[in-house]
């Protein structure tokens, strides 16, 4: 695991040795990238982080001991800049937004890795955030459910229309200062949530 000069050093975090395996094979084909550690379990991936401070961090959500979620916590906790891009089996995965949520850059399901995870690696690296089109539905779903209230939905709703803010107000029974509050919020959230890249 001698990384090449230059390269994108990458630490693979999955409880089963097979899939870290098919990772690490994939990866020695890529003269730009470098798998430089693995880990079975969040706390080792946290170990190994402190050990390599790669550039890129592959972590499953699912796993004995501690979980992903609970491993990008930590380790971005302890080193901000951390670019995480998660892997998972489930395209409905609770834990998604969540993940997106404490810092992941990117979120990819493992039935795509032959045809995605490169080109995420390669994203992620440069700075972007990126998510799988499988992923999208599920994430716009829960975003809105979790971080919009429903007096929130209903604003965007009534400035979908095209009125103006004095208008919107009046429909909506509040004075335009709360509106103004109402609408920094929302475009708040709204600029957290992960712009899915174009396939």
């Amino acid at each position: 695991m001698s990384p090449a000069i230059d390269s994108i050093r990458i630490l693979a975090v999955d409880d089963h040795p097979v899939f870290r395996s098919g990772i690490a094979a994939l990866l020695a084909t890529q003269p730009d990238m470098s798998l430089v550690a693995v880990a079975s379990t969040g706390r080792e991936a946290i170990e190994q982080f402190r050990s390599y401070h790669p550039d890129i961090t592959l972590m499953d959500l699912q796993m004995r001991d501690m979980d992903g979620l609970e491993a990008i916590i930590a380790i971005r906790r302890e080193f901000p800049e951390a670019r995480v891009i998660v892997l998972t089996t489930f395209a409905g995965d609770a834990q998604m937004l969540r993940a997106m949520n404490v810092g992941a850059r990117a979120y990819l399901l493992k039935t795509l890795l032959d045809k995605e995870l490169l080109d995420t690696i390669r994203a992620v690296h440069a700075g972007k955030k990126t998510l799988s089109a499988e992923a999208d539905y599920e994430l716009a779903e829960q975003a809105t459910d979790e971080r919009l209230t429903p007096i929130e939905i209903d604003v965007l709703q009534v400035i979908a229309t095209g009125s103006a803010n004095k208008q919107i107000a009046a429909q909506l029974s509040i004075t335009e200062e709360t509106l103004k509050g109402r609408v920094k919020n929302i475009l708040s959230k709204l600029a957290q949530m992960i712009v899915p890249t174009q396939r």
